[in-house]
């Protein structure tokens, strides 16, 4: 099986951009909680340190292999990245394609305050975001490019961790061990219970 690689991003370097962002998001499926998503620059200089590790799109890998690789890249100064997010309210009232969408402007806007000079986004999808800096938008990105496959790891760590500290306020939806997702367990939790404010409103069993 193939990994994500720094072919795009190597290919972007080359033609003189100098500073190029992986984008991608977690939390588009679930009834519940926000959507997350992660902007992560990994500058040239420093391809050569991950090129052997082996990641993959984080549905791809175990709870234990994402944080791993989280630790990895956080443990490394010169990756950088931001975290953008929306709740569960503003998905009810634009929805979940326009929530995910800002969640990346918001994203890209606070990796921004870590690091200048942003020139170029990469983006998993069909679609751009509002956003001034150049971008190229690749469907499953996240099983071909590095720092797509990069971002959408953090973004899924970073909302497993949110579900999990939500599970300590609302312990009878087991958020932490289906993080929101709809599961036969967590379907059968809200017919008994009923929903709680942090369920997606516009989001229906199905």
């Amino acid at each position: 099986m193939k990994h994500p690689n720094f072919r795009e991003e190597k290919k972007l370097y080359k033609k003189g951009y100098k500073k190029v962002v992986g984008i991608d998001e977690s939390g588009r499926g679930p009834l519940a909680g926000p959507v997350i998503a992660c902007a992560i620059t990994v500058p040239e200089f420093l391809i050569s340190n991950f090129k052997f590790l082996k990641i993959k799109d984080s549905k791809q890998l175990t709870a234990k292999q994402r944080e791993e690789i989280y630790k990895l890249l956080k443990k490394d100064s010169g990756v950088q990245w931001g975290i953008g997010r929306v709740s569960e309210k503003v998905i009810d009232r634009i929805n979940i394609f326009q929530a995910t969408k800002l969640a990346m402007q918001r994203a890209v806007k606070n990796l921004e305050k870590k690091q200048a000079n942003i020139d170029f986004l990469i983006i998993d999808g069909s679609f751009e975001i509002k956003c001034p800096i150049s971008q190229k938008s690749i469907i499953k990105a996240d099983e071909k490019v590095f720092s797509v496959a990069a971002a959408s790891i953090i973004a899924k760590v970073f909302r497993d961790k949110m579900m999990i500290n939500y599970h300590k306020k609302f312990p009878e939806y087991c958020f932490n061990r289906h993080k929101g997702y709809p599961t036969k367990q967590h379907k059968q939790v809200i017919k008994q219970h009923g929903s709680c404010c942090l369920h997606r409103q516009t989001f229906h069993l199905s």
